[in-house]
């Protein structure tokens, strides 16, 4: 018994040493990286394609602009529709810009999530939320900066 006990501390100690190995790696470059990386300068418009999607599959016009370190106000224009209050925020190299829709009545948002980095925005995921919960979700691609 003292063996299998000394045996799971060991192990705990190595896995929380290990962890903290890590985390000190990644924040060798810069220690704010995790809460605050470096701006990503993805100021402008770019074409979003939902697919895969039950009602929201289609190309929008998802429009960034940065207002503080990694965060600012977003707008979309659908078609000829134009939703202009929202916001985004880069967490942790990851995207997520929020724009708020008519609800009728709910709380209503469109949801767009994707990889962050390097000026560009890589594929994720979008989520339409209605009154709290996913009401349609779908895959998400990010066009070519400027390309709307």
């Amino acid at each position: 018994m003292r063996f299998l006990r000394r045996s799971v501390v060991f192990a705990a100690a190595i896995l929380f040493a290990s962890a903290g190995a890590a985390m000190a790696h990644s924040f060798a470059e810069d220690p704010t990286n995790m809460l605050a990386p470096a701006s990503q300068n993805l100021t402008g418009s770019w074409p979003v394609t939902v697919s895969r999607s039950q009602r929201s599959n289609g190309t929008y016009c998802l429009t960034l602009t940065e207002n503080s370190r990694n965060a600012g106000s977003a707008s979309l224009v659908i078609g000829s529709q134009k939703y202009p209050y929202g916001t985004f925020q880069i967490f942790n190299h990851t995207l997520v810009a929020t724009i708020e829709v008519e609800g009728y009545g709910q709380n209503a948002g469109l949801v767009f999530i994707g990889s962050a980095g390097r000026g560009t925005i890589g594929a994720g995921v979008f989520d339409d939320v209605y009154g709290g919960e996913a009401f349609d979700e779908g895959a998400l691609a990010f066009g070519m900066k400027g390309g709307c």
